[in-house]
């Protein structure tokens, strides 16, 4: 090529790159969150006449007596159920007695690539790369949000003819799966089911890149008033998904705030360039990097009218963004499974 191409060739890509979209965290090393998962979990759940795979430590086809606590584990934006489910059964064991009568569950949600790469049944239940994390209807075979699943699986493990004994749900979600967390903390609508029966509820929210905000304030204001569309669900409370379109914002926080919530933050996930951080403008507004967004959350919910008295605020100390080591520490261990030894919670 001529010295006058290369110079024109070289202006055309500054151009290009100038005016090229800013980054959000499914573009920053995009190819890999497309690719296929590597497994599929083996047990399934309907969820209406769809159905939707999922990781389960035992049996719960047949009644389970012995079982006592559940604790769900949502996986990241990866979709490595299988990789969260070891985590968990890690977990588990270092619970000691206390896990021996825990029933661990890893939900997978799944992308339409995962469908394609295991030639899985038409009616199974698939998103897009991060529809799933704020409560979006499924791509196929029907328009389910993924919180429905969530609450298809409460009310499995609330049913007394299969757990007798059961007194305490854990639902735990780590990075992508802590965003699934936080939102279903807000509009849930299966917790209902568990409690009607007397069994607690807990929501464990650890290292997510985001968080949905009731007010249009936010820690960063000068990104916010550039930022489009900042306001908008899973970040606010506007454009809200079906699943939770119905109720006000006021009333969702009323019921947000009464739940149990524990925000589980590794003190190392600083990382404001970590290849899995939401690094959009509305993500940006809440902060530079996890650790800080986590925190100036939970600031922002104590300051307001309502208060938090039922959400806590545990740092877990020497951590980054590394969902087995969020479970198994002393906090992680508190925060699941009850097991003392946390100075956070005292």
């Amino acid at each position: 090529m001529h010295k006058r191409g290369w110079l024109v060739a070289l202006t055309l890509l500054v151009i290009t790159a100038a005016h090229a979209p800013a980054a959000s965290a499914v573009d920053t090393g995009a190819e890999r969150y497309r690719k296929p998962v590597k497994q599929i979990g083996s047990a399934r759940v309907a969820v209406g006449t769809a159905t939707f795979p999922l990781y389960v430590s035992a049996d719960w086809s047949k009644p389970l007596p012995d079982i006592t606590r559940a604790v769900l584990v949502l996986h990241g934006v990866l979709r490595n159920a299988d990789d969260y489910f070891r985590s968990a059964l890690d977990a588990q064991a270092a619970a000691g007695e206390t896990g021996k009568a825990t029933l661990m569950i890893a939900p997978q949600f799944l992308t339409q690539a995962d469908v394609d790469a295991f030639n899985l049944p038409e009616n199974m239940l698939r998103w897009t790369i991060t529809g799933w994390e704020g409560g979006d209807p499924a791509l196929a075979p029907g328009p389910v949000s993924s919180f429905e699943v969530l609450d298809a699986i409460l009310a499995k493990l609330g049913d007394r003819t299969l757990f007798p004994n059961l007194k305490q749900v854990v639902v735990f979600g780590h990075s992508g799966g802590g965003q699934v967390v936080q939102r279903y903390a807000i509009a849930a609508n299966g917790d209902q089911v568990l409690t009607r029966e007397g069994i607690g509820v807990r929501y464990v929210v650890a290292n997510p890149s985001s968080y949905a905000y009731f007010s249009k304030d936010r820690p960063e204001p000068t990104i916010a008033a550039s930022c489009h569309g900042y306001n908008r669900w899973k970040f606010g409370m506007d454009d809200r998904p079906p699943y939770l379109a119905a109720p006000t914002p006021a009333a969702l926080e009323q019921a947000y705030v009464a739940r149990r919530v524990i925000y589980l933050l590794g003190t190392l996930d600083t990382n404001p360039n970590h290849p899995a951080l939401d690094k959009s403008c509305m993500a940006e507004a809440e902060g530079p990097y996890r650790y800080a967004r986590g925190h100036a959350y939970v600031a922002v919910m104590k300051a307001r009218d309502n208060g938090t008295p039922n959400h806590s605020e545990w740092d877990v100390p020497g951590v980054g963004h590394e969902g087995g080591k969020m479970l198994t520490p002393p906090c992680g261990l508190a925060a699941v499974f009850d097991i003392p030894g946390c100075a956070a919670a005292r």
